[in-house]
């Protein structure tokens, strides 16, 4: 069985910028989260040669969710992320991040 036939599944991708910085905060995130694959990289969010990404994509089956611990791990811009999303969204699959920054619930 091919990883595209397998039952729908958390698939969790991490990123760093440079190899003096460590994956281990966000594998632990994607871990704890139930996500199994992991696709990781050590790369800049800007490099067009990232090759963690295509081989999520590539894997990536209809029902999967695709999660990061924070957007800025997938894609360094507002136009990058959604293009991204879209390919995701293209496959069937969703995404989603574990952090939501200035997202509190009001008050009132």
């Amino acid at each position: 069985m091919t990883e595209k036939n397998s039952p729908s599944r958390p698939l969790g991708y991490t990123r760093v910028r440079t190899y003096g910085q460590a994956l281990d905060a966000q594998l632990a995130q994607l871990r704890a989260d139930g996500c199994a694959p992991i696709y990781r990289e050590k790369a800049s969010g800007a490099q067009p040669t990232r090759r963690g990404l295509p081989r999520m994509l590539r894997a990536l089956g209809s029902g999967d969710v695709v999660t990061v611990t924070r957007i800025d791990r997938l894609a360094r811009s507002t136009f990058g992320l959604f293009a991204i999303v879209e390919q995701i969204v293209d496959a069937g699959g969703q995404f989603r991040a574990l952090a939501r920054r200035g997202c509190r619930p009001s008050s009132a």
